[in-house]
């Protein structure tokens, strides 16, 4: 897919909004060189030679490899948000092997999901897409629904699958939060020991976060902290979803911010919104990918809300996306043609960090 075919898909003013803009912080202050994260970054880390491979493996891996940018599936939703409703819109996709089918066929870096579906199918594909095995999970079965992210299986047991990297939800901000990042900082700390890799998807939840109109779980302020966390117990990857708006400290009156967050360093722009994440993980050191969101009926719209997060995860800095729904939820071969429109964005040498 070439820039006029990406601009078609955005519009011709949402595309001048995101291809025009300099953002409040430089990139010069970024690290913005995703070919040589690995020599650069990972290698003078203290992660051992085993986690090097791992994530050498899926940067290597599908369509993307070697540009330094990730395309990764992610079918986690049979727990998160129910096995019918996921599956429901495609029930091809209740067969656990149409979830790595789908992986491989649309040439991504990994394959993410539960301890069941990938362990079902290790055998006969581990060793040819990178397994990312999330350990845990928020079940919605209980009544009244509870909002806690729980542990479903062992580090021990993704590594016995053959698992390149482990993966797992932290909800900052909610009541969980302490018991949850005590729990999954020793879980990456044996992760990496073992030699896999480490993604963490840095949620907020706490209903307070929500004032009127505006969710502040969305904040580009509240999600670069979370990321901030994330880095800080060794994620290798950060996962974080599309901020649309700011301001949560100031309109929460809770914690600590400064007014140049708003000013200096984040003004009110989407690209500037997903900026400040990078910024938060460690300068961009730490790679950010972006969630892809729900699907819709509208296979058009669907499309576009997948480019236009793209293009503003490469030209804020980010390293790709993780999409889901967007995908699964639609015909198979649908599916895999969406997935390989977003990895053109990573693809195309036009399209840079702004």
């Amino acid at each position: 897919m070439d820039l006029k075919e990406i601009e078609a898909i955005l519009g011709a003013k949402t595309f001048e909004k995101l291809m025009h803009y300099t953002p409040s912080v430089s990139k010069e202050k970024l690290f913005h060189q995703p070919k040589h994260r690995m020599e650069e970054i990972y290698v003078h880390s203290d992660r051992n030679q085993n986690v090097l491979n791992n994530l050498e493996r899926m940067y290597g891996t599908g369509r993307l490899a070697g540009t330094g940018y990730l395309s990764i599936l992610p079918v986690d939703q049979g727990i998160e948000h129910s096995a019918g409703a996921s599956f429901a819109p495609n029930p091809d996709f209740f067969d656990p092997e149409m979830i790595i089918k789908l992986a491989v066929e649309s040439g991504c870096n990994a394959v993410a999901s539960t301890f069941g579906v990938l362990g079902l199918y290790a055998r006969k594909y581990a060793h040819k897409i990178p397994f990312l095995v999330k350990i845990n999970h928020n079940q919605l079965l209980s009544y009244p629904n509870q909002h806690d992210q729980v542990l479903f299986g062992s580090v021990d047991e993704a590594y016995q699958m053959g698992a390149a990297a482990v993966g797992a939800t932290i909800y900052f901000g909610s009541e969980e939060s302490n018991r949850q990042i005590t729990e999954i900082a020793h879980a990456f700390a044996y992760a990496h020991e073992l030699g896999m890799a480490t993604v963490l998807w840095c949620y907020l939840r706490n209903p307070a976060f929500k004032v009127g109109d505006t969710d502040y779980h969305l904040a580009a302020d509240l999600t670069a902290q979370a990321c901030h966390i994330g880095c800080t117990i060794q994620a290798d990857i950060i996962k974080q979803k599309l901020p649309t708006c700011n301001g949560g400290y100031n309109a929460l009156k809770f914690g600590k911010t400064d007014p140049r967050c708003y000013t200096d360093l984040c003004k009110d722009h989407p690209i500037d919104y997903t900026r400040y994440q990078v910024l938060n993980c460690y300068g961009g050191k730490i790679p950010l990918i972006n969630s892809g969101g729900a699907s819709s009926k509208n296979e058009k719209e669907d499309f576009s809300e997948a480019i236009y997060t793209a293009v503003v995860n490469k030209r804020a800095g980010g390293a790709g996306l993780i999409m889901g729904r967007k995908a699964f939820q639609k015909p198979f071969k649908e599916g895999v043609k969406l997935i390989e429109s977003v990895q053109d964005v990573y693809l195309n040498s036009q399209i840079t960090i702004a």
